[in-house]
């Protein structure tokens, strides 16, 4: 093996050590995929990067210590370049200085970021390649794998003597706790069906990936990707992703940096996940819906808006395939008759604390 492609598989392992993995495949999209990604310079670098967001010369130090020797101004030089095409993590809250840590694999990290003209047809080409190699293995693995959690638009709550909302399934508390600043960019998955020439379905609105957490939302700043705006805007963005009967599914923790308002037409996890006969079990959810059939006037709304195809018509009444609903409570305000209603599990799945007790539980899981 030459010392370039040596690089890159050992890049690839040390990847696939961190949560989430970046698994080896049998056709080489990994590696393929990994050279679109990072120069064999940056390859490097990234291979010495921790866990823990550090400053440029603790990583300098650990460069040199291990045979890679390498000036700060250089190393500075290539940390900058990672940072605006996402293959690392930057820490500006609480540090007089920016630091960094290793990349996240998954599709929530490094890959959501490549967006706008770093989307281009070749990544989109390469990125399902991977993904079809790899996304079974996800879909046949415990519900805390997925990063995303699906919570309820928040009109479709039923009257609060009725049960507790959680602050986590409350998308208004999640904002509202949030310590900002915000941010918002285009959903890579509308984007990646955009670059093909196919169009959505299920919306015209291109802007709703929101970060709600600060290094988060400076991070697609400094990229390039993103721009700040207010809590308002947020709850604009939020209600007009509502009429479209868009799904809101925050990172999986209880305080999430991010949240994603999804679609079943692109979406890179509701729309595999909607092949699934049950995805309901794949879901970390604490809702669904009933119908009440003597409300209903069949008009089929709810049918034509659900994301993961969970409605239906049955003598001119809509039902629930409740191994398909995932409780984001669109079709209750969608519903002109009230028929449909939400309705509490009787287990309550509660969310990792943070997004360091996520990863946690995904290294758990995922490793090969």
């Amino acid at each position: 093996m030459d010392n370039e492609k040596k690089v890159y598989r050992d890049l690839q392992k040390f990847l696939n050590t961190l949560p989430g993995g970046f698994s080896a495949t049998k056709s080489g999209s990994d590696i393929r995929l990994l050279k679109y990604l990072f120069t064999p310079e940056e390859a490097r670098v990234a291979m010495h990067l921790s866990t823990k967001p550090e400053p440029a010369k603790q990583i300098h130090n650990r460069l040199n210590k291990s045979g890679t020797p390498i000036s700060i101004k250089e190393l500075q030089k290539i940390l900058d370049k990672m940072l605006y095409k996402g293959t690392l993590r930057p820490y500006y809250e609480g540090y007089d200085e920016t630091h960094y840590r290793a990349p996240d694999p998954t599709a929530g990290g490094m890959i959501s970021v490549q967006l706008n003209d770093k989307l281009t047809k070749e990544f989109v080409s390469l990125l399902n390649e991977y993904t079809a190699e790899t996304f079974a293995k996800r879909t046949s693995s415990p519900k805390i794998l997925n990063p995303l959690r699906t919570v309820p638009v928040r009109k479709s709550f039923p009257h609060p003597e009725k049960f507790s909302v959680s602050t986590y399934d409350d998308i208004r508390k999640i904002i509202e706790n949030a310590p900002g600043p915000f941010a918002v960019a285009n959903c890579i998955c509308r984007q990646k069906t955009k670059r093909f020439g196919v169009k959505c379905t299920k919306t015209n609105l291109e802007e709703t990936c929101l970060m709600i957490n600060p290094d988060h939302a400076r991070r697609y700043i400094d990229m390039g990707i993103g721009r700040f705006i207010s809590s308002e805007e947020v709850f604009d963005i939020l209600g007009r992703a509502q009429e479209d009967g868009l799904v809101i599914q925050p990172e999986n923790s209880q305080r999430p940096e991010a949240i994603c308002v999804c679609c079943g037409d692109c979406c890179v996890f509701l729309k595999p996940l909607k092949a699934h006969p049950r995805p309901a079990e794949l879901f970390l959810t604490n809702y669904y819906v009933e119908v009440d059939p003597e409300l209903c006037n069949g008009c089929e709304i709810c049918v034509d808006k659900c994301q993961m195809d969970a409605r239906a018509m049955v003598d001119g009444v809509s039902v629930v395939n409740l191994d398909r609903c995932i409780g984001c409570g669109n079709c209750v305000v969608l519903c002109s008759s009230n028929a449909n209603r939400l309705e509490k599990k009787d287990q309550e799945n509660l969310p990792p604390e943070d997004k360091e007790a996520y990863y946690m539980t995904l290294l758990s899981q995922t490793q090969d």
